[in-house]
């Protein structure tokens, strides 16, 4: 192996680069989860968590990836033989429904060109048609990470109540919690679904459930099979901080450390942050005479950019290029993507160099892979920065 200095620039769409703070953090000794140190933690963490999902709901956590936790919200609300009603908005809401077929869900699956969100006014007719109120879950991917792509989430809950439709409403966030404003309460959505290592900034193996009051009562009269899942046990053990199961000790002092970082900065910098970012990319996609695979600006990403390929030429082949020449990992394309599109995170710990060194890494890189565009990408994106901190400064100075 030869050795590259400088640091790897790993700007996928999650996992997402780890705060120094919270690898020091996880690098603590390993404390007894029954003793009563852990409870304040466990209190602590309960609490930040509920701050970041914008509600006064419990929040269960899971020693798991994101799959997991779609798992749990299915089987804690839902019977055997349930309908679901589920968009095809990209790679992941794909999985998700095939997740829901395996259990024994009935899906009815919408399907899209993976270039948009989902319709509110499609949620709308789908729910007026069904009279008999046979759909027992909508579920929406809130930011598809496979496309760019954000829902409209409190849209989709209106058009919801326009149908007078008892549905419970289910949402992934796991590319757009702590990244992208979102509002469990507010929106009425009933269970959550986040996962621990895109804005929460922390390594893979964490889940998370929020549940609303309606989805509770959904659940004690659930029947699909669940041990691991359950919420009951989770929830009486977290009155007091603690689990009904061995946690992931190391990981949530890590969450607890991510968590004071973001209340320190605020979470609607944090939102700022990642749309000023998500805007600047966009620019200089532009610049390059490139197009976004979101093809509805009014759900551009601000977590992530999907980007497509001139025609003929292959994205695999140019991430190779890039990684190769400057140590950059961008996202492959996935599913009917794949070759087709790079993806371009700009999500958790990140500034605005750290965007301006990532964007000069992919506008090289289409240089030396001979894929054709113009050149100036990464100036457009210093241009808007540049803008953008000044108007920052003189609201300080006004202040």
């Amino acid at each position: 192996m030869v050795y590259r200095s400088g640091r790897h620039y790993l700007q996928i769409p999650g996992p997402t680069n780890v705060p120094d703070r919270v690898l020091r953090a996880i690098d603590m000794p390993t404390m007894d989860h029954r003793g009563p140190e852990f409870g304040g933690m466990g209190l602590e963490i309960l609490d930040g968590l509920r701050s970041v999902f914008q509600t006064r709901q419990p929040v269960v956590i899971y020693p798991a990836s994101g799959t997991g936790a779609w798992e749990a919200a299915l089987v804690n609300t839902l019977s055997p033989g349930d309908r679901v009603l589920m968009f095809e908005t990209g790679q992941f809401a794909s999985l998700w429904s095939k997740m829901a077929t395996r259990l024994g869900l009935q899906v009815e699956i919408v399907a899209t060109d993976w270039r948009r969100g989902v319709d509110p006014a499609l949620v709308l007719a789908k729910l007026k048609e069904d009279r008999g109120h046979a759909v027992r879950a909508v579920c929406v991917v809130h930011n598809e990470t496979s496309t760019g792509v954000t829902s409209r989430i409190g849209e989709i809950r209106a058009a919801i109540d326009a149908a007078d439709h008892p549905a419970l409403y289910m949402v992934d966030t796991i590319s757009s919690l702590a990244s992208i404003d979102y509002r469990h309460d507010e929106w009425g959505v009933d269970v959550t679904v986040a996962g621990s290592q895109k804005g929460l900034m922390l390594p893979p193996g964490l889940s998370f459930n929020c549940a609303s009051e309606k989805a509770l009562a959904a659940s004690r009269a659930a029947r699909l099979p669940k041990s691991y899942w359950s919420w009951d046990e989770m929830l009486a053990s977290n009155k007091t901080g603690f689990f009904p199961y061995t946690p992931a000790t190391n990981l949530l002092y890590g969450l607890r450390e991510a968590l004071r970082m973001l209340h320190e900065e605020g979470l609607q910098n944090v939102f700022a942050r990642h749309a000023r970012h998500a805007e600047a990319t966009r620019r200089a996609v532009r610049a390059w005479d490139l197009e976004l695979v979101c093809a509805v600006p009014a759900e551009y990403s601000n977590s992530l950019t999907a980007i497509l390929m001139p025609q003929g030429h292959d994205a695999d082949a140019l991430r190779k290029t890039i990684l190769d020449a400057y140590d950059m990992s961008l996202g492959t394309g996935l599913g009917r993507l794949a070759g087709k599109v790079f993806r371009i995170g700009h999500l958790g710990d990140f500034n605005d160099l750290t965007l301006v060194g990532t964007l000069a890494g992919v506008e090289m890189g289409l240089a030396l892979a001979r894929v054709p565009h113009r050149h100036g990408g990464v100036q457009a994106a210093i241009d808007y920065l540049a803008e953008c901190a000044g108007a920052r400064r003189g609201e300080r100075k006004v202040a």
